[in-house]
């Protein structure tokens, strides 16, 4: 059903299209309400662009607008870093484009905003720092390669969203913080962990202050922002999506993935993100032509499908710490989905289950590849002013300015230095890569996939979910579950940040095998579609910006 009206879109999008160059604005325009920026989709504001409602000059104006109520003031989210010089530029040469040529695709003159350790030129007016002083003013030799596919598509690249510092890979530190950026907090209660590392993409996704967001995901940085934001989150396979001009931690699960308010739109990104490209190796193995997501959009999609619950350690409160509320709404979880057909197998656990939640091969790999991968990404560098050209001298930065880097309560960098301490690529590191692999799919993931004869997993997304995924390299989709209740025990998550706390949101994870993206947005879609959970609760009052487009038309 999905796909169709997706298709009928595009055939009305052509017609107006036509209308809107050779009769000036549509009718429609006077008639169709403002998009409510706060929910606005690609679709919403595609249409409105195409009808003349209004331009992407306006979007940038009201977008940036957004960020300025709420982002350094109000309630101070800080969840960007900062904006785009150029893009009230870029937006106005993309609506003159759109006058005369037609949209590029569904995300042309679409404000994105992307996470921080995303590249972007340097001569655009922008910073790729991964939160960290040590890179300011650095300049990249070129766009990453998910930024380049944007831009191709008409997309326009609003800012960098905040992030957990070096995707937190720097030490025992809240989620959400970085030098640069400080302490990215959650819109749904004061002060509340937005989770990382792709903590401010979350949050920016959850109110609206753009269309669609990026984030990057090593092991939970876009599975645990989606769950903690009430947004929807693609961590994909590693290789669909290129990391190349991304500040790294592990080719070996480094993953590039869509923040969004929808699956639909998270579909819409992914079909323009994922794809070949020859700077990145590990993206030539997927297979080809890269599908288009928003095919899978489907309400009956789950019809007749196997599902499984990989219960032991997952749905165990004692060993993934979750508050027992995460279950009871998991359970419910489940009941929808076998009202929309899907055969629940129950349990279906992972033969590795426990050797996972024992294992420190992860931190082996990581720990390795940071340091070897960090070193090249600072050798890649056109300049950087800093001086820093080496983990080495980053831990000696981070120790020299503790105004900027080691404020009270964020001093720690012991991943840092555990990471400078290793000594490259050794039998043990090729051993824990191994095991990984073994861990991860052959007794994991996909074990339990064929045992069960399955055609996914689901947990809900807080606590160890995302760790098998990660190791084994395989995707997870991410959509709304449920809200904490008013009454949860608020606990401790960081020096400035709470969590769990009342009214924030959890998520809701599918998972599968490679390049299983397709099957799995589609049942998140269904799952989507038939509990509206998102639209069950807003942020608190002080965090959802009030300007909207009205504000900024014609003016």
């Amino acid at each position: 059903m999905g796909a169709k009206l997706l298709t009928l879109f595009w055939v009305w999008l052509a017609l107006g299209q036509s209308l809107y160059v050779s009769r000036g604005v549509v009718s429609a325009s006077i008639t169709t309400p403002l998009p409510d920026l706060y929910e606005a989709s690609v679709i919403e504001l595609q249409t409105g662009l195409t009808s003349g409602q209004f331009t992407s000059v306006d979007l940038i104006k009201a977008y940036f607008a957004r960020i300025e109520e709420v982002n350094l003031q109000g309630p101070m989210l800080r969840a960007v870093i900062e904006t785009n010089p150029s893009a009230l530029q870029e937006a106005a040469a993309l609506d003159y484009e759109r006058l005369t040529y037609g949209p590029r695709s569904a995300l042309h003159g679409i404000p994105v905003l992307v996470k921080d350790n995303i590249a972007t030129v340097a001569f655009e007016g922008m910073n790729t720092t991964a939160g960290s002083y040590s890179l300011l003013n650095s300049v990249v030799p070129n766009d990453a390669g998910v930024v380049k596919r944007l831009r191709k598509a008409g997309a326009i690249i609003l800012g960098k969203a905040n992030l957990s510092e070096w995707a937190h890979f720097r030490g025992n530190i809240a989620s959400g913080w970085s030098g640069r950026g400080g302490q990215c907090t959650n819109a749904y209660y004061p002060n509340a962990d937005p989770c990382g590392s792709s903590a401010g993409s979350g949050v920016s996704a959850s109110i609206g202050l753009a269309a669609v967001t990026l984030g990057t995901e090593t092991d939970g940085s876009i599975t645990c922002p989606a769950n903690q934001n009430n947004v929807v989150g693609i961590k994909t396979t590693v290789g669909l999506t290129s990391r190349a001009g991304v500040i790294p931690i592990s080719e070996h699960q480094d993953t590039v993935g869509p923040l969004a308010r929808s699956v639909t739109d998270a579909a819409i990104v992914l079909s323009i993100i994922a794809g070949p490209d020859p700077n990145d190796n590990f993206t030539l193995a997927q297979p080809m032509p890269v599908p288009d997501y928003t095919m899978a959009l489907s309400n009956t999609s789950l019809v007749g499908k196997r599902i499984g619950v990989p219960r032991a350690v997952f749905l165990n409160d004692s060993m993934t710490g979750n508050d027992p509320y995460v279950n009871q709404v998991f359970e419910q979880a489940l009941e929808t989905l076998k009202t929309l057909g899907a055969t629940i197998v129950d349990p279906a656990d992972l033969p590795s289950a426990y050797e996972i939640y024992e294992s420190n091969n992860e931190t082996v790999v990581l720990d390795v590849d940071f340091k070897v991968q960090l070193n090249a990404w600072f050798d890649s560098l056109v300049a950087n002013p800093s001086g820093v050209a080496s983990l080495e001298d980053l831990i000696m930065f981070d120790s020299n300015n503790p105004t900027l880097e080691e404020p009270t309560g964020y001093t720690d960098q012991s991943i840092l230095i555990e990471s400078q301490a290793t000594t490259g690529f050794n039998a043990s590191y090729y051993q824990s890569l191994a095991f990984d692999m073994e861990l991860g799919a052959t007794r994991g993931i996909d074990a339990a996939l064929k045992m069960y004869a399955l055609d996914a997993l689901v947990l809900p997304a807080p606590g160890y979910t995302t760790v098998p995924a990660a190791i084994a390299g395989y995707p997870i989709v991410t959509v709304p579950l449920g809200f904490y209740p008013d009454n949860v025990t608020i606990s401790s998550a960081g020096p400035e940040t709470v969590y769990p706390a009342p009214g924030v949101p959890i998520g809701l994870s599918f998972l599968g095998t490679a390049w299983s993206e397709y099957s799995l947005v589609s049942f998140a879609y269904a799952y989507e579609q038939k509990t509206q959970t998102r639209l069950q609760r807003k942020a608190y009052a002080a965090a959802i910006p009030t300007t909207q487009l009205a504000d900024v038309i014609g003016k």
